[in-house]
């Protein structure tokens, strides 16, 4: 039966599970967007196309499935390049639809002519366009395979006007096959062996291709085995932070205690992570040019094993796979004493830091982290704000952080639409400072027109806080383009139609917490905080004179 390139496509979309794709619609691919229509497949219109494209990332993660995205050519494209980034930064299944230019208009600069492949060759782990309507089942089912083996990521196909509108009788393909598990008794005994054979051993877990099947099976392993475990840059809900054997993650501003227990290990059991510059301290607790613990690599993708770390045992298999067979086949060792110190390390780096002012986001955080129903999902972007949630927060289940280990400003509020869409029964909070929010804040009509009824909770500090500290650390006192002139929050939530308060002593959070939840409506809680906070250590006035100190 002869169908336009369109409706190929949103069935062949259909055939690979899809339910839900994000875009911001375009004159270049109306064919895809009356395929869409008649697929049934719900389209979640966004604002602009980074938010859409973090939307689509942000399913990626708590689905395990690619995040479909659809954008136009040109302007399109390049606003979603952010979101595409994420993706692949943070190992993201996704697969991204261009509309393109017309064939026969190629060459010429033609109006928003890019091309895609040279434009996303370095970012995506595949980019290319579509030139017939007869392949485009082909080329879909290639593009979902490649975004989810091995290291998952983005993939982008564009798709040219005339080729999607055009028609053929092109017949559909299925759904990727099976992939039975790939985990061998002999590499079950190699990890056993080597791990036995340690006297500092530390677990690390991290990547996307995680499950909360995952989650149990690591938190049982540690238990039968007596081993402490890390984990990297915002996979806080790889494993549960209540847990004994839980000693803290390797991320940004990490407990200096973890740090030098990283660099004491003596063996490191690597499942899922990359173990890159966040984890190590900017390859300063690592380094891999020289000699150090011994490392056991377990990742999906065998061009990982080796690229930076040069691993005693490398395994390229699933993190999920490895996860449960070592579940059935813990070791033994005498580590209780040293498991006992690092969780003791992390309750201290626990106890709140005092920061100034009547709203104290310690307090804050450490009210959610108590009262928020156990699977809550939390996002958030990037910002000074973000690490007192990754240092007070208690991570209780897998899926319950949604936030970019590539370091996106503006990710938290799109990423928590995206959350509230998929499981609309659960408590879902966005944490965001005042430059992260005001990033991509335009997507409040997104939230309202779908009814995603997601709690933003903005940390007002007037600044850009991350680079200040930075400024005042290398440049003391010279303030240049960190000031923010900031709107009433609340007020700009109530105009989208949403639910808006302004906290200024967090004596009176959890009272607007529970009005927030109970109004049914995409909301905005705004703390106003003191100036002089900036950092969950240090004040900015502390920060300044440090800064001043190192310099003479």
């Amino acid at each position: 039966m002869e169908r336009h390139g369109g409706k190929i496509l949103a069935d062949q979309l259909a055939i690979q599970g899809v339910r839900r794709v994000f875009s911001v619609p375009g004159e270049s691919f109306l064919a895809a967007l009356d395929g869409l229509y008649q697929s049934g497949i719900e389209n979640i219109v966004c604002r602009q196309e980074g938010g859409a494209a973090m939307m689509a990332e942000a399913y990626g993660k708590l689905t395990g499935q690619p995040g479909v995205l659809f954008v136009t050519r040109g302007p399109g494209a390049t606003n979603a390049s952010a979101g595409i980034h994420i993706a692949k930064q943070d190992s993201t299944p996704m697969v991204v639809f261009v509309g393109q230019i017309a064939r026969g208009h190629r060459d010429r600069e033609a109006f928003q002519e890019v091309d895609y492949r040279a434009m996303f060759g370095t970012v995506a782990k595949w980019a290319c366009e579509v030139d017939q309507t007869d392949r485009l089942a082909e080329y879909i089912s290639h593009a979902f395979h490649v975004a989810t083996s091995g290291r998952p990521g983005p993939v982008v196909l564009a798709l040219p006007e005339d080729m999607l509108s055009a028609t053929s009788d092109v017949a559909d393909l299925a759904a990727p096959a099976a992939r039975p598990a790939a985990v061998s008794a002999a590499q079950v005994e190699a990890v056993r062996a080597m791990v036995s054979a340690a006297k500092r051993p530390l677990v690390i877990l991290g990547g996307s291709s995680w499950s909360a099947e995952a989650a149990r099976d690591a938190e049982r392993f540690a238990e039968a085995s007596g081993l402490p475990v890390a984990v990297t840059f915002r996979r806080q809900g790889h494993f549960d932070n209540r847990n004994a054997h839980y000693v803290g993650d390797l991320g940004v501003g990490m407990n200096p205690k973890l740090g030098a227990r990283l660099k004491a290990a003596d063996c490191l059991l690597v499942i899922g992570a990359r173990l890159g510059d966040i984890a190590t301290g900017g390859y300063e607790l690592l380094d891999p040019t020289v000699p150090g613990p011994k490392i056991i690599h377990v990742y999906p993708e065998p061009d990982e094993l080796g690229r930076v770390f040069r691993p005693d045992l490398g395994i390229a298999v699933p993190a999920v796979e490895m996860m449960a067979a070592l579940a059935d086949a813990p070791v033994r060792g005498d580590w209780a004493a040293w498991v006992a110190t690092g969780r003791a390390e992390y309750e201290t780096w626990q106890v709140p830091v005092e920061t100034p002012g009547e709203v104290k986001m310690e307090r804050v955080v450490g009210w959610m982290s108590a009262n928020l129903p156990e699977d809550a999902i939390l996002t958030n972007g990037a910002g000074n704000y973000a690490a007192f949630l990754h240092r007070y927060y208690r991570f209780k289940r897998y899926g319950t952080q949604v936030a970019p280990t590539s370091g996106s400003m503006g990710y938290g509020f799109p990423a928590a639409i995206s959350a509230k869409l998929e499981h609309p029964e659960r408590v879902v909070v966005c944490m965001a400072g005042d430059g992260c929010f005001q990033m991509t804040l335009n997507e409040f009509s997104t939230a309202v027109q779908h009814g995603a009824a997601v709690i933003v909770v903005v940390a007002n500090n007037g600044r850009y806080g991350t680079i200040r500290m930075h400024q005042e650390r290398n440049y003391p006192g010279r303030v240049s383009g960190t000031d923010l002139a900031n709107p009433d929050f609340a007020a700009l939530a109530r105009a989208y139609g949403g639910h808006g308060e302004v906290v200024t002593d967090d004596a009176d959070f959890a009272a607007a917490f529970g009005r927030a939840v109970a109004s049914g409506k995409a909301s905005v809680i705004e703390l106003r905080l003191d100036p002089e906070m900036l950092s969950t250590g240090m004040t900015l006035s502390q920060t300044r004179a440090l800064g001043e100190k190192e310099r003479g």
